[in-house]
């Protein structure tokens, strides 16, 4: 059940030459709007209202990075969506576009709450609740865009002069410390839970919580390489304060409709069908109306042939990959048929949604976060997935903190967190079948275990970045083997670029390594 239906907020007007300065009556202003605690909390909700759309996490953001790492291959008439999985994307791309757009329609109304909210009269808790919530998903916008752009404006105040609409490309160091500082302050002002705080969002799921800010906090330093600051702040949820969190038995769990907002999600994005929250427009990009849906289209998107779009496929490579070790009990990987549909009479799986095996038995498709499996979905068409889109997950956590273990010179403390995640997965244990691991073994080993663990949720191209993988050789070659698109790969098209529309329209905008 979803707990929040996110409200909307329409755009407030702002002030005009004085010969044009009218009063709308049917429509607030911002200096009469930002007045009473009810209005503060919907404008918390726009920002999070900024997540449905097209361009943010219904279809673009899983795809756009979806496609680019070697767990996913483009396979879609949609020109846009091959040239972005095989690195040859241009800067005129309408879905590169849209999701430039989302992620600073989020800084645009988290810059809203943090203007104005202070100066409302309001009980202190749920001020810094509000506050908190429109830190972190400013934050998260940020880390959107410094992983998928790089480099990026930074705005952290609303526009009071003309130049202000023209913010300059800040330095990268200036975009991560923004990213760090805000993950931070919200991390201060969160609470670990709602269920017992005293307010109108009191026992609400989905919003964000101090564990979501500091565990995006140490993600955002692993990213960065502060290895030791990383694992400071992953560390309060495994050893620490914010303890909270665990694996559930079920992996697929992580995918579906079935039990959401479950133990191992430390953030995810709210999703519902219709038939619970209503709405007839469906949600695909700007300003949201009363009819609006609240639906993903990553369903459709990666439904199999004749089921869904089959925009993408899974690489053969990663297929393989799950087929390396059985299970203690002789099994495949569980984690292969939650992840991928293939034909496996050995483990009684020779139907989809439900039907008998209709294609060639050696065709793979994607199954994450696809409905096949559901009662009575025979297909992908109608649009309406409910499914929440999981952007951090506590085996993320676990195997994070691993690696941040691995980069301090700790080894051999990395094992039992990676063994936690490889436990769910029926595996052997680690430390006996690749005992005494060197650091650079072990950075082979936990590249294997995020492949299995993550594949098609939108994070192996930031970990191929992050590794630098594409300016190694030996990694490029190997990449190249795992996923013929990377062939086309060329240094800085590991980006996406700045939309051309953007730099025609703001002068002070600078070009990206992909532009």
């Amino acid at each position: 059940m979803k707990n929040i239906k996110y409200l909307l907020l329409l755009l407030l007007t702002t002030g005009c030459a004085d010969n044009l300065d009218i009063t709308n009556p049917n429509q607030l202003t911002t200096d009469d709007y930002w007045e009473t605690p009810a209005q503060a909390l919907a404008g918390v909700n726009a920002i999070y209202n900024s997540m449905l759309p097209d361009g943010a996490y219904m279809r673009m953001y899983p795809s756009l990075n979806d496609g680019r790492g070697d767990d996913i291959k483009g396979d879609s008439p949609w020109a846009d969506l091959v040239q972005v999985a095989n690195f040859t994307i241009p800067t005129t791309s309408g879905p590169v576009q849209w999701v430039w757009r989302e992620n600073y329609q989020m800084v645009w109304r988290a810059n809203q709450v943090l203007a104005n909210v202070p100066d409302i009269e309001m009980e202190d808790g749920l001020k810094n609740r509000l506050l908190g919530q429109a830190y972190f998903l400013r934050g998260l916008a940020y880390f959107n865009l410094a992983n998928m752009f790089k480099v990026v404006p930074v705005i952290t105040s609303l526009p009071t002069t003309s130049e202000d609409f023209n913010p300059p490309t800040a330095p990268e160091e200036e975009l991560w410390a923004q990213i760090f500082s805000d993950f931070q302050e919200a991390g201060n002002l969160l609470p670990a839970s709602y269920n017992d705080v005293s307010g109108p969002d009191q026992g609400q799921l989905g919003r964000a919580t101090k564990g979501a800010a500091i565990g995006f906090l140490g993600k955002a330093h692993l990213y960065r390489k502060n290895w030791q600051s990383a694992a400071d702040a992953l560390g309060q949820l495994i050893n620490g304060p914010l303890n909270i969190y665990s694996l559930v038995p079920n992996y697929r769990d992580n995918f579906t409709e079935s039990n959401e907002n479950n133990s191992e999600s430390v953030f995810e994005v709210q999703f519902a069908h219709p038939d619970i929250v209503g709405g007839s427009d469906m949600n695909w990009a700007g300003e949201p109306n009363a009819n609006w849906k609240q639906v993903s289209a990553q369903a459709v998107t990666y439904g199999m042939d004749e089921r869904g779009f089959s925009d993408f496929l899974p690489t053969q490579w990663i297929y393989e990959e799950y087929k390396m070790e059985r299970t203690v009990d002789g099994h495949l990987d569980p984690r292969l048929l939650a992840t991928i549909a293939s034909y496996e009479p050995d483990e009684n799986s020779t139907t989809i949604y439900g039907d008998p095996w209709p294609y060639a038995q050696d065709k793979i498709y994607p199954r994450k976060y696809t409905r096949d499996g559901f009662p009575g979905i025979v297909n992908e068409f109608d649009f309406n997935s409910g499914i929440n889109y999981r952007l951090m997950r506590y085996a993320d956590v676990l195997l994070m903190y691993a690696e941040a273990m691995n980069e301090l010179g700790k080894t051999a403390d990395a094992y039992p967190y990676i063994q936690e995640v490889r436990d769910r997965a029926m595996l052997p244990g680690l430390a006996t079948v690749r005992p005494n691991m060197s650091q650079e073994e072990m950075r082979g080993q936990l590249a294997h275990e995020r492949a299995l663990e993550f594949a098609s949720e939108a994070i192996r191209i930031n970990d191929i970045i992050r590794w630098g993988w594409l300016y190694d050789n030996a990694k490029l070659e190997m990449l190249k083997s795992h996923d013929a698109e990377f062939n086309t790969w060329t240094p800085g098209n590991e980006y996406l670029p700045v939309p051309q529309r953007e730099l025609d329209i703001n002068p002070n905008l600078s070009p990206n390594p992909a532009n």
